[in-house]
């Protein structure tokens, strides 16, 4: 019993230590305008004129059954059945060059190689992302809570942010790599 009280206390605490976080770190992050304004350019460059991935598509309306049949196995059951793949199992860790990285299911834009760092954790990890790209919820699942996120198309799990990473955001966007394919900056 005692066990469960602890336990039960710890995800009280966490939920209100993000609460305070997380105001916090808004304040911080406006702080770094001009370093994100620059960022947004580089990203930006990367897309044929009129082509920058602002304002995203409708959401695709698809049964499970028809995502199931078009994607491999292990990115079907973390994009739309909320698994997480293996740290350190995908390739796209090693990836350093420049590009974009999209929603492995329905191609939108969320990263780019200007935003991704090295987090150590085994997956791929951004400090931010493309705004309006991501939608997130709350997830509880580990008993504390934390913020997983969604491509806005699509609707499939991509990974967690976590209030860890570096400036000028705070951010760490940690994904699944099997829910990415990576574009290569052309030329």
């Amino acid at each position: 019993m005692q066990r469960r009280a602890f336990i039960a206390a710890g995800s009280i605490a966490a939920a209100f230590s993000l609460g305070g976080l997380l105001p916090g770190r808004a304040r911080a992050v406006a702080g770094t305008n001009a370093d994100l304004a620059a960022i947004e350019a580089g990203w930006r460059e990367l897309f044929p004129a009129g082509e920058t991935p602002v304002a995203p598509t409708p959401a695709i309306e698809r049964s499970a059954k028809d995502w199931r049949d078009e994607l491999p196995r292990d990115a079907w059951q973390v994009l739309f059945e909320e698994d997480t793949e293996r740290p350190h199992s995908s390739a796209l860790n090693a990836e350093k060059r420049d590009g974009v990285y999209v929603c492995r299911a329905c191609g939108l834009a969320l990263f780019t190689s200007a935003m991704k760092f090295d987090s150590g954790t085994g997956w791929p990890s951004f400090f931010t992302a493309i705004p309006g790209h991501l939608d997130t919820k709350t997830d509880l699942k580990l008993i504390w809570p934390r913020t997983e996120y969604h491509c806005v198309k699509c609707g499939g799990h991509q990974g967690h942010v976590f209030d860890d990473g570096p400036a000028p955001t705070g951010q760490r966007w940690c994904n699944n790599g099997v829910a990415l394919r990576f574009l290569p900056r052309a030329g």
